[in-house]
């Protein structure tokens, strides 16, 4: 069994449209994937996960399961849950393979957790989606290449913030 795994994060995009991913990368055969088969079959209350596809029946490689961070809150937001965003995560985890962001046997040998926080005030799905693959490709970019640095991690400590707070 493998021990290594990745984690990375990433927020892209501006108010209620915006993107923030969290994934868990690594081999099948280590905590990466106990965190995968965990995630995707044992759901909470209002947080169903799922398989991303980039179309119906062709699910992403290496397989990666979506798991809502927010209970859907309507019908817009559903649709950009399980439609606008879904799909972005699919597309930006095969951007990451295209762009060998992940390692070449990454495709058939890994698997992806992405923890995804759509909004309930969604208001532009063509703008979740967007956000939603630079925010995963992106997420992937600094799993792999150990971000934050720790310049950056001090740098940001001189005065945290975030989209709802800052010091």
């Amino acid at each position: 069994m493998s021990d290594e795994f990745w984690v990375g994060e990433y927020f892209e995009g501006d108010g209620v449209d915006a993107a923030h991913i969290n994934v868990v990368a690594g081999p099948r055969s280590g905590p990466a994937g106990l965190t995968f088969t965990q995630a995707l079959t044992q759901p909470s209350p209002g947080h169903v996960p799922f398989l991303t596809v980039l179309r119906p029946s062709v699910p992403v490689k290496p397989f990666t399961v979506f798991v809502p961070k927010v209970p859907p809150g309507g019908e817009l937001h559903g649709r950009a849950t399980w439609g606008a965003a879904q799909l972005g995560v699919a597309k930006g985890v095969h951007e990451a393979v295209e762009r060998n962001v992940l390692p070449a046997q990454a495709g058939e040998g890994w698997v992806l957790t992405v923890p995804v926080w759509v909004d309930p005030d969604v208001a532009d799905l063509d703008a979740v989606y967007r956000n939603n693959v630079v925010a995963t490709r992106e997420a992937l970019r600094n799993a792999l290449t150990g971000r934050p640095t720790p310049d950056e991690m001090r740098e940001a400590a001189a005065a945290p913030r975030n989209p709802f707070y800052s010091t």
